[in-house]
């Protein structure tokens, strides 16, 4: 049976809510004076053991181990770059600028997706999807007017660096998602969302062992505060959230436009940032152009449902073959 973009798109929505835990749990830390380096390592450490606790509930390793031993490569490969390349600059960003600047700037990876198609895949999904190109980009428009909001027209050197380190992260995210998804459809392989999160996790530690001793050297071990907030990022992002994103993007990863949608509501962060901003940090609603941006994205997130919807009423046989093509 063909799995509703609807629901993958509610599992993403609930995934975008945990994720912002990150900006406002890494902020804390960071300016608590804790070391933005011990933010991300312990976060993907204390991932792993998490998801061996909820691993037994979602039907173990299943062909896991076999997988990993296949094919080391691409497990290694991809999760460095989803997950490492992802977790270095996006919470470096977080102690060099506010965490709404860091929650609207990741919102590229809305982008991010459709532009990448045409270099990832050889079959249909290949090609640009114009209108979800487009629908992007109002969001992504609808990010920049709520940040200009937010700085009231004065961006910071360092605030554009921040910038720069989350697009970076925003692009590298769905590349290692999509690329391992891509090679699990191609070797026939069976893993649902909980058992790949923890076999990237897993694959991750051949990169943060080594930096957990570099940033050792390097800045001393890390506090108690740092070791408690990293674990509650572990807990919110690197395992719930996580596992939600991963499970949707699997209902829908033979639907393109479902799929973008899928990464299109990660653009919520930025309003239940903005939402738990003002709540428990004391941060100002938003008013003027910021009102717009945040208006837009709620109009583009719609609209990608909208979309998503149609795309998969419409090409009900196309969207069963690519499917039957893939063991999915």
């Amino acid at each position: 049976m063909r799995s509703s973009p609807l629901s993958a798109v509610g599992l993403a929505l609930c995934s975008a809510l945990f994720f912002t835990l990150t900006y406002v749990l890494n902020r804390g830390l960071v300016a608590g004076g804790g070391h933005w380096a011990w933010a991300v390592i312990l976060r993907y450490l204390f991932t792993l053991p998490l998801l061996a606790v909820v691993l037994p509930l979602q039907g173990g390793l299943g062909e896991l181990p076999r997988e990993l031993r296949r094919h080391p490569r691409a497990w290694l490969a991809w999760s460095a770059v989803g997950f490492v390349l992802f977790g270095v600059p996006l919470t470096w960003a977080a102690g060099s600028g506010p965490s709404w600047l860091v929650a609207g700037s990741f919102q590229t990876t809305v982008l991010a997706g459709p532009l990448l198609a045409p270099l990832i895949y050889r079959d249909a999904r290949a090609r640009l999807a114009w209108p979800t190109l487009a629908i992007g980009a109002l969001i992504v428009a609808g990010v920049f007017a709520l940040q200009w909001g937010h700085a009231q027209g004065h961006l910071r050197a360092g605030d554009w660096l921040a910038v720069g380190a989350v697009v970076l992260a925003a692009f590298a995210y769905p590349l290692g998602n999509r690329k391992l998804l891509l090679h699990l459809e191609g070797c026939g392989c069976r893993l649902n969302a909980t058992q790949r999160v923890f076999g990237m996790t897993l694959c991750s530690w051949a990169l943060w062992l080594p930096l957990a001793v570099a940033a050792w050297f390097a800045v001393g071990p890390p506090g108690w505060r740092e070791a408690l907030l990293a674990g509650g990022v572990a807990l919110s992002s690197g395992t719930i959230a996580t596992v939600l994103f991963f499970r949707a993007t699997d209902r829908v990863r033979a639907q393109p436009t479902a799929l973008a949608a899928v990464e299109a509501m990660q653009a919520a962060e930025l309003l239940f940032a903005t939402l738990l901003g003002a709540l428990f940090l004391g941060e100002p609603w938003p008013h003027g152009f910021a009102a717009l941006g945040a208006l837009a994205i709620v109009a583009g997130i719609a609209l990608f449902g909208w979309v998503s919807g149609r795309e998969a009423a419409g090409h009900e046989e196309s969207v069963r073959a690519l499917r039957g093509d893939r063991g999915a």
